[in-house]
């Protein structure tokens, strides 16, 4: 369809246009999420399939929508500096707003949204193409979509303690494999996911204790690491560290241990930065 139609749509406040079937705009908006261009992708088909989400549009279809956003993740995978990365995190960012509303809405039985983590969780640590903003293309943002569907999952209800500490070791598994320095904010991105993950209150503070430990061994520029820049390769794992700090410190809605959690990621980063935070 034409531009101007969905400028149309879009300038009515996103309600759902009563011209054609609610299954052919879904379908060319699926089809635009997968757009190089971001006014398309960013600007007209995510907010769109988000608020009609969230608006109870296709609650009698969340496994439909859910089940083809999951599809989506497939497309193209393993391709780096190719626009099928558009598709792939854009579907994710649907697929959790289909997550999010089951769980204000509790419309879906637990395995289905147990089958779409697993999902999300594969694609997340399978990605290779970690760009975050593409030049004349807009956000790519893998990491930080990812890390986003992953706090969705993490609110859900169908998710218990196992699961969580899953999650957690997805998200830093996904931090310390990246094979490029992530500097369009993910870190704080993949921070809010774990915050997430911390503020359900059932993952012991003697599991994530470790978890901080694991990225700090990982994060220590001070240890030889061949003939290579050592800030290079500890970048990605000391920012996450130094986000989750911030994020215990002064977001809202802490987790119940946040005093042992805060103790334990100054820990970690004191012992990371020897010569200036350890005097």
């Amino acid at each position: 369809m034409a531009r101007s139609y969905w400028k149309q749509v879009l300038d009515h406040g996103l309600q759902v246009p009563t011209d054609r079937p609610l299954d052919d705009l879904t379908a060319e908006l699926t089809s635009m999420l997968g757009s190089a261009d971001p006014v398309l992708r960013d600007g007209t088909a995510y907010p769109a399939l988000a608020t009609w989400v969230d608006r109870g549009v296709y609650d009698d279809l969340l496994v439909g929508l859910g089940d083809g956003m999951a599809a989506g993740l497939t497309v193209g995978l393993g391709e780096v500096g190719t626009d099928s990365v558009f598709r792939r995190t854009f579907s994710v960012l649907v697929l959790a707003a289909v997550i999010e509303r089951d769980t204000a809405a509790q419309l879906l039985p637990g395995d289905q949204v147990l089958r779409w983590g697993d999902r999300i969780v594969s694609w997340l640590l399978r990605e290779r193409d970690l760009r975050g903003y593409v030049p004349g293309k807009g956000w790519a943002h893998s990491v930080a979509h990812g890390a986003d569907a992953i706090a969705a999952l993490a609110g859900s209800r169908h998710f218990g303690a196992t699961e969580l500490t899953v999650l957690l070791d997805v998200l830093a598994d996904r931090i310390l494999s990246a094979d490029t320095q992530l500097e369009s904010g993910e870190p704080d991105r993949v921070a809010s996911a774990v915050m997430a993950v911390l503020r359900r209150n059932l993952v012991p503070t003697k599991v994530v204790e470790p978890w901080v430990a694991r990225l700090a061994a990982s994060g220590n520029p001070y240890v030889l690491r061949g003939d290579r820049d050592p800030y290079l390769a500890t970048n990605n794992a000391q920012q996450l560290l130094r986000s989750l700090y911030l994020h215990l410190a002064v977001a809202p809605g802490p987790p119940a241990d946040k005093a042992d959690l805060v103790l334990a990621a100054v820990d970690a980063l004191r012992a990371t930065n020897p010569f200036t935070l350890a005097r």
